[in-house]
């Protein structure tokens, strides 16, 4: 559609957030500047009331999102195209005693907007400043536009609801008369002037300053009266749900009143009535004087709370008396129910009592029973198989393990003579030979053995994530018929977590080992101390590793102290099970309590049992599939565990075949969808595929990610792998790069390197120029071979620079990779190495033999040189099958690490030569 275009106006833009409509007036303060020109422009112009075109400025991005302006209200270039021509009403200086106004706008300019402008071009705001006026050449919209009846018709509609609206709304009589007088001129008003009614009634109302921009970007009247109408709708819910919530607030604000003074009113009268009861039951001699007072009396004694509140004393009565007699927890019930009769039932203090005394912890705590503890004890004697089905049960959930089951049987089987002795001390068991031979009741030194019980054992497992330390904690409790409680230690940082609060505090209570206690319900449960390395420091909250220390010390927590309960608790009994990924963050005082167990991690075949054992079926049930639907093969099940998992544990594993299943369940879907509406029968239809082979894992599990990264190692000079293990435990294989540059003779080591191990690195160059001649490098003794022939530093980079490493055990690797470097022969890509080196050459003993040897089988490294002293590690802690697969050079030497290295007379030792260790 065309615009008519008029002469070039003087474009007044307009401030945030200020708009002029047509039909409506604005009065603005303004500059000395802006005024003087405007004054020059009145004097010059031919009328008295000149026509400047007043255009919005866009509010700066802070103030508000640009992305709520409308898409015609700016150009592709930014600025601002949409305006009002307005005539210039009035321009006055300012006079006021008062200091409100601004020094810098001491001019007051009225406008009154006539219609809508449109500039040629967008108004560049750089160019232009708020206080100067530019002529720009404007479009005016044609006038000779006539809306259609319907578009007239609801815009009437919503202008007539809004301003009905309003003028409910309206408190004031003289403001409720306007909008009457305005819905009167709105029917009245006749087609061609509706727009211009719009104009007037949105300059009129308070609604968004987007909203206005976009009613003034309109060009068009149908658009014009579209707009106006939405606006109008949109307003007027906006008006309704504000008075509804009004509304809804002062309701409720009188009914809560009004039930306030009912209920006062109700406890007035049943005031009276209950001294009516008294003084009439009085003269009458007894309650049997009056049978319609006592049948009166005796109706509300169910919604009587002072009964309800007799019968939870006596509850509370009952409970303090059914604690062992003599027992501390005893007496300290009976001395806190003493208090709470004394204490009246509306006072706080009678609150808190009963709360610690009855409805949680005192007397709901499993507090030692010589009864429970006898019945115990004879479920375990009367069980022949006590100690094999306990067996079977830990070999049934996890596979391999033998370390810690054989630790847990150990104490299984303590925990069964102990029983003996007692029930044989108390004479509940025939005297067999067995059990005169296990102990005799003389022989034991502690006769209060039936309270103390046998001391559960502090385990702590030690391993990267997945290898099943949570999970074995669960089959403990299982074989042991004993509830299981987890307790999560990450992150906790207060050590009221761990003793409790004291009760003087807003909203204390026990901490969570008591609360663990209370819900097994046992005095002998099973507590899993999860992630306790990950305990928070010691801060102004006290150190919650410290507090651990009366929690697992088995000669202090029979009588460990919570600050909420203030009874001893006993915790003897209890077989407390902590796991972490590493002992570098316990303390060493809690580590020195803890029994530690090592769960490296698992060797394939491991994983290849644990998966058709145990994760396969799991994963079949999970997904809605049999045994029948799905077979994995075992060429696909070692794809599937050696290029898509490269973690110690086994959840990577178990994630795959999740992957597997879920894909074979959509298929199986697809496939009974297909044969659906042709063949019914609850037999497997002809044509499924339930095997998955080889070459299938690829399909469904994509590429792998661990697509031989290991194995295609490349042979270069100066490259040698170490073993290394991670900061979560898990073992794995690193090279070690090394490059000779010009320099000035230095040794420059990066990768995010520890002190530790940048000592390493200098042990290993010094022993190398202390040896060079003998190595073959050097022409003669004495010379450095940085410095001759030529001078070059030597760089050894760990690769992973954003992962921290330190450790002494990479000096072997050092050393071997700088003889690599200086004599340019190459080592085998299929062998790594450990092992710290001193000055002298000699090779000592490194941690974690057990991960690293893992980590290298699954890289499938095949030859390993490891320090002598770690032998018996290799030969205790490594399975027999990984030993079989893989060769192994134990050496006591640098000597003979390299020679395990380069290969037996690669590098032409001069041995016969002497070299001298010191210098006059």
């Amino acid at each position: 559609m065309g615009l008519s275009s008029t002469p070039q106006l003087l474009v007044l833009p307009l401030r945030f957030p200020l708009i002029l409509l047509p039909t409506a007036r604005l009065t603005i303060p303004i500059s000395r500047e802006l005024a003087e020109r405007l004054q020059t422009v009145l004097h010059d112009s031919d009328s008295r009331q000149p026509i400047i075109a007043a255009v919005p400025v866009p509010p700066p991005t802070d103030s508000l999102n640009a992305t709520n302006y409308p898409p015609p209200l700016s150009s592709r270039t930014g600025g601002p195209v949409h305006g009002t021509a307005a005539r210039i009403v009035r321009l006055v200086p300012v006079r006021t005693l008062t200091t409100s106004v601004s020094p810098r706008e001491p001019y007051i300019l009225s406008l009154h907007g006539l219609n809508r402008i449109r500039l040629a071009q967008p108004l560049d705001l750089d160019s232009q400043g708020a206080n100067s006026l530019a002529e720009r050449p404007v479009h005016h919209p044609p006038a000779d536009q006539t809306p259609s009846p319907e578009a007239v018709e609801a815009f009437k509609d919503a202008a007539l609801r809004l301003l009905d609206r309003l003028a409910k709304d309206s408190v004031q009589s003289q403001r409720k008369d306007d909008w009457l007088r305005v819905s009167v001129m709105v029917e009245d008003v006749p087609v061609r002037r509706s727009a211009w009614m719009a104009d007037v009634l949105v300059a009129a109302i308070n609604c968004d300053y987007t909203d206005k921009l976009a009613f003034l970007a309109t060009d068009t009247v149908k658009d014009r009266l579209r707009r106006a109408t939405e606006l109008f709708v949109k307003q007027t819910s906006i008006s309704e749900v504000s008075q509804k919530i009004a509304s809804a607030v002062d309701e409720s604000l009188s009914r809560q009143q009004k039930e306030y003074f009912l209920r006062q009113q109700l406890a007035a009268i049943q005031r009276e009535l209950q001294n009516l009861y008294t003084t009439t039951n009085a003269g009458l001699g007894g309650p049997s004087g009056s049978p319609g007072l006592k049948t009166g009396g005796s109706g509300s004694e169910p919604d009587d709370d002072d009964q309800a509140d007799a019968d939870d004393l006596a509850d509370l009565k009952k409970k303090i008396e059914a604690l062992e007699a003599g027992s501390e927890e005893r007496k300290v019930g009976v001395r806190e129910w003493r208090r709470l009769k004394r204490i009246p039932q509306g006072s706080v203090e009678n609150g808190v009592i009963r709360t610690y005394v009855q409805l949680e912890w005192l007397t709901s705590l499993p507090w030692p029973s010589l009864t429970l503890t006898s019945s115990v004890n004879q479920e375990i004697i009367k069980d022949p198989g006590f100690i094999a089905k306990a067996r079977a049960q830990l070999d049934a959930d996890h596979f391999g393990l033998d370390q810690i089951k054989r630790r847990l049987i150990e104490y299984l089987a303590v925990l069964k003579l102990r029983a003996m002795t007692q029930a044989t001390s108390q004479g509940s068991v025939s005297q067999q030979p067995m059990l005169q031979l296990a102990v005799r009741p003389s022989q034991c030194p502690d006769q209060n053995y039936a309270r103390n019980g046998v001391k559960g054992p502090v385990l702590l497992f030690v391993g990267p994530p997945g290898t099943g330390k949570t999970s074995l904690g669960q089959s403990i409790a299982k074989a042991l018929g004993r509830p299981f409680q987890r307790i999560s230690l990450g992150g906790v940082r207060d050590e009221a977590e761990i003793r409790g609060h004291r009760r003087t505090y807003v909203a204390s209570g026990p901490g969570m080992i008591v609360q663990a206690l209370r819900k097994a319900g046992r005095i002998d449960p099973v507590i899993l101390l999860d992630e306790v390395d990950k305990v928070g420091q010691s801060n102004f909250h006290g150190d919650p590793a410290a507090a651990l220390l009366e929690v697992l010390d088995p000669e202090q927590n029979h009588a460990f102290n919570d600050h909420y309960i203030n009874v001893p608790v006993d915790l003897s009994r209890v077989l407390f099970i902590c796991t972490s990924n590493t002992l570098d963050s316990i303390s060493a005082p809690l580590l020195d309590r803890c029994e530690v167990i090592e769960l490296s991690g698992y060797t394939y075949d491991e994983k290849i049992h644990i998966a058709r054992q145990y994760l396969l079926p799991k994963q079949l049930t999970a997904n809605g599939l049999s045994e029948s639907l799905l077979t994995l093969t075992d060429d696909a099940l070692v794809r599937i565990a050696t290029l898509y998992t490269r973690e110690a544990g086994v959840r990577g594993l178990e994630r795959a075949l999740s992957t597997v299943a879920r894909s074979k369940a959509v298929e199986w879907v697809d496939h009974l969808d297909s044969i659906a509406r042709t063949e019914r029968s609850d037999t497997i239809p002809k044509g499924w595929q339930s095997v998955i082979k080889e070459e299938d894992v690829e399909r469904i599990l994509g590429v792998p990610r661990w697509d031989g990264e290991e194995r295609e190692r490349e042979e270069r000079i100066g490259v040698v792998y170490g073993l290394v293990v991670s900061g979560t435990g898990e073992g794995g294989i690193m090279p070690v790069e090394g490059t000779a540059v010009p320099g000035t003779g230095r040794l420059k080591l990066t990768g995010s390197l520890g002190d530790v191990i940048k000592e390493s690195g200098e042990i290993a160059l010094s022993w190398v120029k202390a040896h060079a001649f003998n190595l073959g490098i050097t022409a003669g003794k004495g010379i450095d071979p940085l410095k001759v022939p030529d001078l070059i530093d030597i760089h050894l980079h760990l690769p992973a620079g954003a992962q921290k490493k330190d450790g002494p055990s990479a000096g072997v690797a050092m050393t071997c990779a700088l003889v690599s470097l200086l004599t340019g022969i190459m080592i085998s890509k299929d062998l790594a190495m450990t092992g710290e080196m001193t000055l002298r050459g000699r090779v000592t003993p490194v941690g974690g033999i057990r991960m690293k040897v893992l980590g290298a089988h699954r890289a499938k490294v095949q030859k390993i040189v490891l320090p002598w002293a770690n032998k018996r590690d290799v030969e205790r802690e490594v399975a027999l099958e990984v030993q079989q697969q893989m060769q192994f050079h134990f050496v006591q030497t640098i000597d003979e690490a390299l020679e395990a290295a380069f290969g037996k007379g690669v590098l032409g030792w001069k041995r016969g030569v002497m070299l001298m260790e010191g210098r006059l």
